[in-house]
């Protein structure tokens, strides 16, 4: 007998929060399991957990994404994203369960000049990536009949910590806003993203790679541009600066911007426009990043 419908894995991320809402708003059963609920890395809780919950479909949610800190600590940012990943699998192919993975655009190189393909081999440049790239194939190895990649990219809502939001923070300051104009993505909205993935399990997706990021492209600086223009902030306050300016510990893709040829093989659409998608949810995000200021 299935205790829930789904089953989050890292539910008390943005994407999970989101998804909680997401079920919650279709009258869906779930079961949200943080960290404190249920560690991944440990291969004998995760298996006693979720043959107890039997769920139909399950979310891997939960991640290492300390980008720069992954470069220092190499083994805990490989226990979760890979080592735990793979735990996740394992456990849901023995209950028959669809895993939908979520992954990461840091699995490429961020050198391209046109949109990564599903089908693009892995080829990251920091010990964020590589994890995340080996998490993919201990899904796909483990559960190769009902293990789903869903590779991201630059999210927001209107929880966590999140580009959207301390954009809106900095707006409200007595001063002007450098944002990067060299680094091309697609700014994609957790909130969206939740509601794809539901389409994708009521659709019977049950393997294959998917990119799971909103339509269009655009630079950090258009990104915040765009929030500035939305929430009635003076654009002009936005200026253009370059990558260099803000020396990291990892190295960061200067091209994020990932194809969406795979929708066409199901009935699924491919997720909407990154303008669209912000201009529905830069109430709420505005909103909570005002009160976290409070």
């Amino acid at each position: 007998m299935h205790v829930a419908e789904w089953c989050i894995v890292g539910a008390d991320g943005q994407l999970g929060l989101c998804l909680r809402d997401a079920l919650a708003s279709h009258d869906l059963s779930f079961v949200a399991l943080n960290r404190g609920a249920l560690d991944i890395t440990d291969a004998v809780a995760v298996n006693k957990v979720i043959q107890e919950l039997h769920p139909r479909t399950i979310v891997n949610a939960a991640a290492y994404t300390n980008v720069d800190g992954a470069e220092d600590n190499l083994e805990t940012a490989h226990a979760v994203n890979c080592a735990g990943a793979r735990n996740v699998a394992i456990a849901a192919q023995q209950v028959g369960a669809t895993l939908f993975h979520i992954s990461t655009d840091y699995i490429f190189n961020g050198i391209a000049t046109s949109p990564y393909t599903e089908e693009t081999s892995g080829d990251p440049r920091s010990v964020y990536g590589q994890t995340k790239l080996d998490g993919e194939l201990a899904v796909l190895d483990a559960h190769p009949l009902g293990g789903v990649i869903v590779r991201t990219a630059w999210l927001y809502s209107a929880y966590g910590n999140n580009f959207a939001k301390t954009m809106i923070r900095l707006s409200r300051e007595d001063r002007n806003v450098s944002v990067v104009t060299d680094q091309l993505g697609q700014p994609t909205s957790a909130h969206d993203l939740a509601e794809q993935l539901i389409k994708m399990a009521t659709a019977g997706i049950r393997s294959g790679i998917f990119h799971g990021t909103n339509g269009g492209t655009a630079t950090w600086f258009d990104f915040t541009q765009e929030i500035f223009e939305l929430i009635g902030a003076d654009v002009a306050r936005v200026e253009p600066t370059t990558a260099d300016k803000f020396p990291r510990r990892a190295v960061r893709p200067n091209y994020s911007v990932l194809g969406h040829q795979q929708w066409a093989s199901t009935t699924v659409e491919p997720m909407r426009h990154w303008r669209e998608a912000l201009g529905a949810i830069i109430d709420d995000v505005r909103l909570a990043a005002i009160g976290a200021q409070q």
